[in-house]
Parts: C-alpha cells; sequence; structure tokens
C-alpha cells in the first residue's frame, strides 16, 4: 500500500532518501529529524513501515511524509524496490533507520558527484560507529550512544568534523548514493535475497557488471551510526551461500580483491572486467560455502 501527501512537490528535490523501518519508530524519528535539521538542500524522504503496530504510519502521516506499508515485515530487499517506485529524484539515497546525517552530508556527495563524468558511480558516506568492528571504512570507537534516548547529539556536532579520517574504496552498504538510471538498469535489489543479508554486495556486483568502476566513500560526507540490530528478530538468509552460488566467489574476495574495501581512495577509478572470473582455488571454495 501506498502512501503519498498530495500536496508535496518535488521540483528541484536533490535526493531521493529511501528508508525501510520495522516498528523502530524512535530510532526512525531520531533519522529523519537529522536528515531535516542538517541537511543543506531539498530532499524527498521516502519509507517502507513493516508492519508498523508502533505507531510509525501514523507518525509519518501527520508529518506528511510519503511511505508504503506491509502488513508484514517483507525485508530490505523488496521493501527498497518498493519505494524506489516513489522516488521523484534521479539521485537515490538508501539510509537505514538506525543512522544520524551530520551536517554536510548531502552537499559533500553532491560535490563529488559533480567530479565525475557520467552516472556510473557508486557513493557512500562515512559512518562513525560506537564500537570497533574491524571495518575499515567507519570511524570507531566513537561512542555517542547506542540510541536516542542516551544520544548526545550536543557532543557529535562539536566533535564530528574533527575525527580524522579519508575517502576509501568499495562503497557497498548505506548510506548510499546511486544514480535513478544505474538502479533501473540493475534492477534494483534482488529480492532473491531476501530478507536482506548479502544483498548489498549482490548489488554492488550487479553495477560492477553493469560498466560501474566508480565505489568511492566520501570522508567528507558523514552519518553516525547507532548500530541497532533488528535481523535477531526474524529467520535470515544465507546470503553467504546464495552469494557464493550466484557469481562463483565469496563476497569476501568480492569486496576485499576487487572493490578494494577500506583501501584510501587516491582519486583513480577500479580496473578489470565487467565479468570476474575468479582463480580456480576461489571457484572452489565458493563451492563449499555453507
Amino acid at each position: 500500500m501506498m502512501h503519498s501527501p498530495n500536496s508535496t512537490h518535488y521540483a528541484n528535490l536533490y535526493f531521493s532518501i529511501l528508508i525501510p523501518t520495522w516498528n523502530n519508530l524512535t530510532f526512525l524519528q531520531c533519522c529523519i529529524r537529522s536528515i531535516l535539521k542538517n541537511s543543506s538542500l531539498s530532499h524527498q524522504i521516502i519509507v517502507h513501515v513493516n508492519e508498523g503496530s508502533d505507531g510509525t504510519c501514523e507518525w509519518l502521516d501527520n508529518m506528511q511524509i510519503a511511505y508504503t506499508h506491509s502488513k508484514q515485515n517483507i525485508g530490505i530487499c523488496s521493501a527498497m524496490n518498493q519505494i524506489a517506485k516513489l522516488a521523484e529524484s534521479d539521485y537515490l539515497v538508501f539510509m537505514n533507520d538506525d543512522m544520524y546525517a551530520l551536517p554536510g552530508w548531502d552537499v559533500e556527495l553532491i560535490r563529488v558527484v559533480q567530479t565525475l563524468p557520467d552516472n556510473a558511480f557508486y557513493l557512500s558516506s562515512t559512518l562513525i560507529e560506537p564500537a570497533h568492528t574491524n571495518n575499515q571504512c567507519v570511524i570507531a570507537p566513537h561512542d555517542f550512544g547506542r540510541n536516542p534516548d542516551e544520544f548526545q547529539e550536543e557532543k557529535l556536532l562539536k566533535e564530528y568534523a574533527t575525527l580524522p579520517w579519508h575517502d576509501w574504496y568499495g562503497a557497498t552498504w548505506p548510506p548510499s548514493l546511486v544514480h535513478r538510471s544505474m538502479w533501473n538498469l540493475v534492477g534494483g535489489y534482488s529480492e532473491a535475497f531476501s530478507p536482506g543479508l548479502y544483498s548489498d554486495p549482490d548489488f554492488s556486483m550487479k553495477l560492477w557488471q553493469s560498466g560501474v568502476r566508480v565505489f568511492r566513500g566520501v570522508q567528507s560526507s558523514r552519518v553516525y551510526h547507532f548500530m541497532s540490530k533488528t535481523t535477531h528478530r526474524i529467520p535470515m538468509n544465507n546470503g553467504r551461500k546464495q552469494f557464493a552460488q550466484k557469481w562463483k566467489m565469496t563476497a569476501r574476495y568480492f569486496t576485499h580483491y576487487i572493490l578494494k574495501i577500506g583501501q584510501p581512495f587516491n582519486g583513480k577509478p577500479l580496473h578489470g572486467p565487467s565479468r570476474i572470473k575468479a582463480p580456480l582455488w576461489q571457484r572452489l571454495r565458493a563451492r563449499w560455502v555453507r
């Protein structure tokens, strides 16, 4: 079911920001508040509400924010594909509901887009996270709170820009920016990966095969991530095995050896054939992924 405010005029929008949510209203409110407060440009916000037994739909109605709704949790892939149909901008941003967009997040992404020769790109903002997870793409550990109730917003706003970092290769997960033409070309998210594990590297692989070689994380576009986990609430797909069977390589091989995830960006696009033939050891390993 789709709900779109009749009075909203979407001319001169920069991004259509797509946010799936599942009974996570306090986080969603914090996320949307940050977009409205800290964005420098005009954007369209679209939400997919899974279930919505916590009053999410009513709140979105009051805020006059467009959304789609399913009575049950349909997962990230189907949710993203649904709300993308409501997008009015040529630039689609995927953002999780447990994220807080920091000042300049949007203009810094647009600044990079304006340097590119075409629409064959995939960009990510840089996350600030409260815990260290060995992720080379995020700024961590910098704990400003794990939920909106304990969120140290003023402290974060004073300190976020002082944390040193660099642009990086391997944009794969949200907050992510893709042009509508590339989204349509690859058919959005693969619903075979529902509810959603490993749908991100699968989407990146589809972009790679379609000619995208700019997979860049933008350090000056920063977003705080509360790291709220919802995947434990439902049985998840074996995305690791699905990816390996589909692409004849492991997701780790693709992200680390092809996308060079986490390595400092040196100003040049990635290189390689559209059809990746992984080495024999990797193809054999992919057969045994469980």
